[in-house]
């Protein structure tokens, strides 16, 4: 084929989802505390050795396959109702999301959740 020989390689896919949350363990007057809502992006990375054959790690549409049941969890959802999500931080969506991916996606290194353009959490496991 294409004679690349062993190559390790990074993907990443991204997804988003609309909900609305609110964070129960802050402060009544926290602006957190009351619900509000966010478009929410996804970003999942895995990592791992090329096919020979194929010269990829994973069809991406595959990764799309493994995420489609936990966005249709999360998609224009009241957080807070989700099990598992009553203090739905980026924090906890994150290792949630993780908790509900790793069993099917042995690649996978870490999940990011931004609730914002400018806010966001990594998780890697553990």
């Amino acid at each position: 084929m294409g004679g690349l020989g062993t190559m390790r390689v990074e993907l990443r896919k991204s997804f988003q989802f609309e909900a609305a949350h609110r964070l129960p363990l802050l402060p009544e007057n926290h602006k957190c505390y009351r619900l509000h809502g966010h478009s929410f992006k996804v970003h999942i990375l895995i990592a791992g050795e090329c096919d020979p054959v194929k010269e990829w790690l994973m069809d991406y549409a595959e990764l799309t396959r493994l995420f489609q049941p936990i966005w249709e969890q999360l998609d224009h959802r009241y957080l807070n109702e989700v099990p598992g999500l009553e203090n739905p931080t980026s924090e906890v969506l994150a290792k949630w999301i993780w908790d509900r991916l790793k069993p099917s996606l042995s690649l996978l290194q870490w999940v990011e959740v931004a609730e914002t353009c400018n806010a966001a959490c990594i998780y890697r496991g553990g």
